[in-house]
């Protein structure tokens, strides 16, 4: 991999804000520019993207989740902040700081706000609601709540720092990050809202630009407080502001670590190299960053001094997914999406989540024509019908070009009944709705010329009722039977001519594979030699691709006296992992049913658990405990026993 280090004020790339439907798979940089800042055209392209499916799907019916399960777990306490007037998916992350946990509000089940609910653990075996912090109108919280101490001549006390993005088709919403002063978290004080990066090129904003996640540090030896967060809107993704005066943070830099984590076209199944999630820990004296960057993997970067970063070292996807091969016989490539990790208690290891909610992969197949025999990879619109076990699209092509206009469009005939589309000029949405009304049954867009084009591949957001699907130029020209004697495509926006609507294209047969949803690796912290692997059994499993709720892995967090890791599994409840000897081996788990009780006799009606946040926390009883945030409920509080 490249190690050249990108630093830039500005780039050019705005990032997708509207819509928050995924089906997992590749997504990239992208954007349609338009008068407004929100506007784009259907590109997923940042991690704020993928964390909407199947809220509250587990709860209910008993065949929407897994089965109870206690195992060298203790429950201590937990509370449903939604008794009487359920909101599925409404809470997000969790942190915490001596008797108060933070739970962040997330946009689901509607949006007008979100925001921080303080709830008070001074009794962890009651959990009760305390006071609220309520973001901007039009804005949410997600990932990244924390609470850091500062003893500056600035600021004595805790400050809470929480993301901000803006709700899915909001006007008025706004990004950075909020600085509270929780010292007293009962009365919380808000010191700055909405901090962050104001300078997307050629963008007239009022706002910074919105934030996924973030994280704050203290340099000791400086006495200098920071936080790096996720930018959403920009290919200079990774942002790093001053909050040694939280009440005045400044800006310190912009930074793009794509080159150094990116791995060829097609090496995972996904082309999108951005920044989801970061972690920093002092080790030996230096203050080291570890990134998340999506389908590029993880990446360490000394951030002792954040004006001038060290890139350290990246992981690699293996060219054939080791769970999958394992698993089920079956050879593909991974799936990506590093989401998650964190350093083990010693920093010889460090345990990283990949999240994958879809757990089907579409296969397709040129069947005549000039390329006939030849296979394309192809990735599924959002909210269009899946390719999946019961749902395949065989037959003959017909090219549309842009499909902006409807009026333009040329008829499918009994034959020609799958459009290709030409991406540009206008959303997703807009085009395969056209080839929709036109009376196409299926639509297959290729990618246009320019940055993040050619053979990039990228996940649409789009709504429709006919299956769409994505892939690159070649192969859309391939489809088209057009030779490529000659062919170019630039990020200049040079390249050969697509052909035009009214070309009759090869017929294809597109249909799924089960690849399983996301796991866990164990990476060596010196080497970024991936040692070990764990998913729960029926994330593996085609029984449970289905109606069970999300079997994706989400976050880790590890044990800072012991050789465990905690993981919050969605609808996979809470695993307890061993990584002692650079294996990773379960020996706790917890889904919740009812009949269960905590540990003082607090009764258990709920089916299920939708697991997001999770946080080892030393509480001032001098006990350690493991706080869990279920987007449905709200905070679980659990103890390892010894067993686990």
């Amino acid at each position: 991999m490249s190690h050249r280090l990108r630093r830039l004020v500005t780039a050019p790339l705005l990032l997708a804000l509207t819509g928050i439907l995924m089906l997992g798979g590749a997504v990239a940089y992208a954007i349609v520019s338009s008068d407004s800042r929100l506007a784009d055209d259907g590109a997923v392209n940042a991690g704020k993207d993928v964390h909407s499916h199947g809220a509250g799907a587990q709860h209910g019916p008993s065949e929407n989740h897994l089965p109870p399960v206690q195992k060298n777990v203790d429950l201590i306490g937990f509370t449903d902040l939604f008794a009487g007037g359920e909101q599925p998916g409404r809470i997000g992350d969790v942190s915490a700081k001596g008797n108060f946990a933070y739970l962040t509000k997330y946009w689901e089940p509607e949006c007008d706000r979100g925001g921080i609910q303080v709830v008070d653990i001074s009794d962890p075996a009651k959990p009760k609601a305390a006071s609220y912090i309520p973001s901007h109108l039009g804005t949410f919280a997600g990932e990244g709540s924390q609470v850091v101490s500062l003893d500056t001549k600035s600021f004595k006390g805790d400050v809470l720092i929480y993301q901000n993005e803006i709700c899915p088709d909001a006007r008025v919403g706004i990004g950075g990050v909020t600085l509270v002063d929780v010292t007293n978290p009962l009365k919380p004080k808000k010191l700055v809202e909405g901090f962050g990066d104001f300078t997307v090129k050629g963008q007239s904003q009022s706002h910074a630009n919105q934030v996924h996640s973030a994280f704050g540090w203290v340099n000791t030896e400086t006495g200098r407080a920071y936080v790096v967060m996720t930018d959403d809107e920009e290919a200079t993704d990774t942002d790093i502001i001053d909050i040694t005066n939280p009440s005045r943070p400044t800006f310190v830099a912009e930074y793009d670590f794509a080159p150094e984590s990116r791995q060829p076209l097609g090496a995972v199944h996904g082309d999108a190299v951005f920044i989801h999630d970061e972690i920093v820990k002092k080790i030996n004296g230096r203050y080291i960053g570890l990134l998340s960057y999506w389908d590029g993997g993880y990446i360490q970067v000394d951030l002792t001094d954040p004006t001038k970063p060290k890139y350290i070292g990246d992981t690699e996807f293996a060219a054939v997914d080791p769970v999958l091969l394992k698993r089920t016989g079956t050879s593909l490539s991974p799936e990506g999406n590093a989401h998650e990790a964190e350093f083990t208690r010693d920093n010889r290891y460090f345990v990283a989540t990949d999240e994958d909610f879809d757990p089907y992969r579409v296969t397709a197949t040129i069947t005549d024509g000039p390329f006939g025999g030849s296979t394309f990879t192809a990735v599924q619109g959002s909210a269009t019908p899946p390719i999946d076990e019961d749902t395949f699209l065989k037959g003959d092509t017909r090219g549309v070009g842009l499909a902006c206009e409807a009026g333009t469009i040329p008829a499918p005939d009994a034959e020609h009944r799958i459009a290709v589309i030409e991406r540009g000029v206008c959303d997703f949405q807009v085009k395969i709705q056209n080839v929709e009304v036109a009376g196409y049954v299926g639509a297959i867009v290729f990618n246009r010329t320019g940055v993040d084009g050619c053979e990039t591949l990228i996940n649409m957001l789009t709504e429709n009722n006919i299956p769409a699907m994505f892939v690159s130029r070649t192969d859309g020209f391939r489809i088209l039977g057009a030779s490529l004697d000659g062919y170019t495509c630039s990020e200049d926006g040079t390249g050969t001519t697509a052909p035009g609507a009214g070309t009759d294209g090869s017929s294809v047969d597109v249909k799924a594979i089960f690849d399983g949803w996301g796991y866990i690796h164990l990476f060596d912290a010196a080497t970024f030699k991936d040692l070990d692997q764990f998913a729960i059994p029926e994330a593996h499993d085609p029984a449970y691709a289905q109606k069970f709720g999300d079997l994706s892995v989400h976050e880790v967090t590890t044990d800072p006296d012991k050789d465990l890791t905690y993981s919050a599994y969605y609808a996979g409840g809470l695993r307890v992992l061993s990584h002692a000897g650079g294996k990773l081996r379960e020996v706790g788990a917890f889904i919740a049913g009812p009949g269960m009780t905590t540990t003082s006799g607090q009764q258990v009606t709920q089916h299920g658990n939708n697991f997001w946040g999770i946080e080892v926390h030393k509480h001032p009883n001098g006990q350690k405990y493991v706080l869990a945030s279920d987007r449905d409920s709200g905070l679980w509080i659990f103890q390892p026993k010894a067993g686990g």
